[in-house]
């Protein structure tokens, strides 16, 4: 490497794959490729082509399509050689929209992830960031653990929606404040510190915080060495840390919504892409954000994952400011 060339960024993001079944007014669709990994990990190779990007997943192949994961293949950019199958069961979620409302419900779970299994060149090229986006709680403590102690220079993020969802007995998801859930993301908070980037939607905040008011909530977080983001939707987003003022991001208008699953992953990885490549000035992380929010304004105009663009585009788009106003 010349000494005026850029070190290419490393990013993995752990967690299973999804296969989606989606119904809509009581009509159900053929199964698709979900699950944050996915989101997250094709955003970004879109979006950069100066990333190198890895995913770390288990595969349960007996009800899984390898079809799905074509766009995965050799040339996409994307190292794939963490993933471990499994003949059990993958992870599959049910999508039920009804009257404009989302009902999820988890038909069945690959295996939890395992330190051990990742792979030996991961451990010896580690990571820029190691990015946990679990969907059923596939993610231990432990293996957080693991990680810190093998990634000492990573950042990591942490997408909360996977850490504290519980789900009944028919498999139905749902938020209940229970202790042992609390309590773990508190220690993964503490654990991880200064190096911490946590994302959560409005509705995950609010139940990780037990508060409503939206500056409570931020002001929260304070007492925290981590950076964290609440998503909100067409309200935009909002990012504190520390005794900095709260950073306010707009969303941005998009041509059509189609479906805005992924809408969350796909701001996520790009501001994490944006973060790193920046001086971590309150400055750039407000145009991290502000790139992220437009990225997220392209996701939602494809359904499934595929409303990704390039890092051009959005910029175009960010130039353009057409924002969503704020009425609350």
């Amino acid at each position: 490497m010349s000494h005026n060339e850029k070190r290419k960024l490393k990013i993995f993001f752990a967690g299973h794959f999804a296969v989606d079944t989606v119904i809509r007014y009581n009509q159900e669709f053929s199964p698709s490729l979900g699950g944050s990994v996915a989101y997250c990990s094709l955003s970004l190779q879109k979006y950069a082509n100066d990333v190198d990007i890895a995913i770390i997943s288990n595969l349960g192949m007996v009800n899984f399509d390898d079809k799905l994961l074509e766009e995965f293949g050799n040339g996409s950019g994307i190292d794939i050689s963490g993933i471990k199958k499994f003949q059990k069961r993958n992870t599959n979620f049910v999508l039920d929209y009804t009257n404009h409302s989302r009902s999820l419900t988890l038909r069945s779970k690959s295996p939890n992830l395992k330190f051990k299994d990742i792979p030996k060149s991961h451990i010896e090229h580690p990571p820029d960031a190691l990015v946990f986006v679990p969907l059923c709680n596939e993610i231990s403590l432990q293996y957080i653990r693991k990680a810190i102690r093998a990634f000492p220079n990573a950042y990591f993020g942490v997408d909360l929606q996977g850490f504290i969802r519980s789900f009944d007995t028919k498999g139905k998801v749902q938020l209940i404040r229970e202790k042992r859930l609390l309590k773990k993301m508190d220690r993964i908070i503490r654990l991880i510190g200064e190096r911490l980037i946590l994302k959560g939607s409005e509705e995950e905040m609010k139940f990780l915080t037990g508060l409503k008011d939206l500056n409570e909530i931020m002001n929260y977080f304070r007492k925290y060495k981590g950076l964290f983001i609440m998503t909100l939707g067409e309200k935009g987003s909002l990012i504190v840390k520390g005794n900095n003022d709260v950073i306010k991001i707009p969303a941005f208008k998009a041509d059509k919504v189609e479906d805005e699953t992924g809408a969350g992953d796909v701001y996520f990885a790009i501001f994490l892409y944006e973060f790193l490549n920046s001086d971590k000035s309150w400055e750039a992380i407000k145009k991290a954000g502000m790139l992220a929010s437009v990225a997220a304004s392209f996701e939602v105009e494809r359904k499934g994952p595929r409303g990704f663009k390039p890092r051009e585009l959005v910029l175009e788009r960010l130039k353009q400011n057409v924002i969503i106003e704020d009425s609350s």
